[in-house]
């Protein structure tokens, strides 16, 4: 398991995200061909269709993690092939960067062509500062979703673990957000992903938080603005990733956002200035450093386990 999640962390940033036939990709256009079929405004149906997708995902990962029990090559391999496939810090790390050029180089068209490949916010009208907000916020989120909370059920669970969690994250990002049509149906889908990224998240908060002097931040005031802002997110795990990093940045986060024609107002979250597009070169910098601890963290536990499991 150590060398596995070494492999595929390495796989993922020197390759980032398989371009063809991604299987993160695959699941979700076979989730969305069965929800076709079992959808219905039922917080029951919904639950049943949660249950069914993420053992549909898990179940490969049991599989493979018995028959490579005693095979430590094909243990390596098929761990190493689910931790590159189901984390995404290099895909993340180069959208904001290729955002954060464009800015700099005042083509806002650019920009915002861009942004959607990172958030589902509406671009169309948002400025410079709003660009760089959405991309902070999104770094910020997506380093528990992408990195650490996959890397945490690897260690906790496995390959299922592996498996299971993008699952369940893939889910969530489908079915999940409130909305006429999914606000019954996702609600499974959505309180199972509030479950599995409590921890996770507040694990890269911390995490941010010790690595922000790297960025020229303050550990004390990034604490001070993760403790006292975290959870007025109206999520209960996105707002301590988005805090910290607002802290450890010394920016403001939050306010209002557009979601394809629906304004949702958020609370803004720290104290500092409006964020600029070299904040995204620095939250950048900030989560390659989240990343790697969590790496290596991740490898350190996976190999006490094993040690422990041997004794046993």
């Amino acid at each position: 398991m150590v060398a596995g999640i070494l492999a595929g962390a390495a796989a993922d940033a020197l390759l980032g995200d398989p371009r063809r036939a991604h299987p993160v990709a695959l699941f979700g256009r076979a989730a969305q061909a069965v929800q076709g079929r079992a959808y219905a405004d039922s917080r029951l149906r919904g639950t049943g269709y949660a249950a069914c997708c993420v053992l549909a995902a898990a179940g490969p990962g049991v599989i493979a993690a018995r028959l490579t029990r005693r095979r430590p090559w094909l243990r390596l391999a098929a761990t190493g092939a689910a931790v590159w496939t189901v984390t995404g810090a290099r895909s993340l790390m180069t959208e904001a960067d290729r955002i954060a050029a464009a800015l700099q180089a005042a083509d806002l068209p650019a920009a915002r062509a861009a942004l959607p490949n990172l958030c589902g916010r509406d671009p169309g009208h948002l400025d410079r500062s709003e660009l760089a907000r959405a991309v902070v916020e999104s770094v910020a989120e997506n380093t528990s979703d992408a990195v650490v909370a996959p890397l945490v059920w690897g260690v906790l669970a496995g390959l299922p673990g592996l498996t299971g969690y993008r699952a369940i994250n893939t889910l969530d990002a489908m079915v999940g957000h409130r909305s006429p049509r999914y606000e019954r149906f996702g609600w499974c889908s959505a309180r199972l992903d509030d479950v599995v990224n409590w921890a996770p998240a507040r694990l890269t908060g911390l995490l941010a938080v010790a690595f922000c002097p790297v960025v020229g931040g303050s550990p004390a005031r990034a604490w001070q603005v993760m403790r006292r802002y975290g959870a007025q997110h109206p999520s209960p795990n996105a707002g301590w990733c988005e805090a910290a990093f607002a802290g450890a940045l010394g920016v403001r986060l939050g306010g209002t956002n557009a979601y394809a024609g629906a304004t949702e107002h958020r609370p803004v979250l720290g104290h500092g200035r409006q964020p600029e597009p070299e904040d995204i070169r620095r939250a950048v910098r900030l989560c390659r450093l989240v990343t790697i601890a969590t790496t290596v963290v991740a490898a350190v536990m996976a190999g006490v386990g094993a040690a422990i499991e041997e004794k046993a």
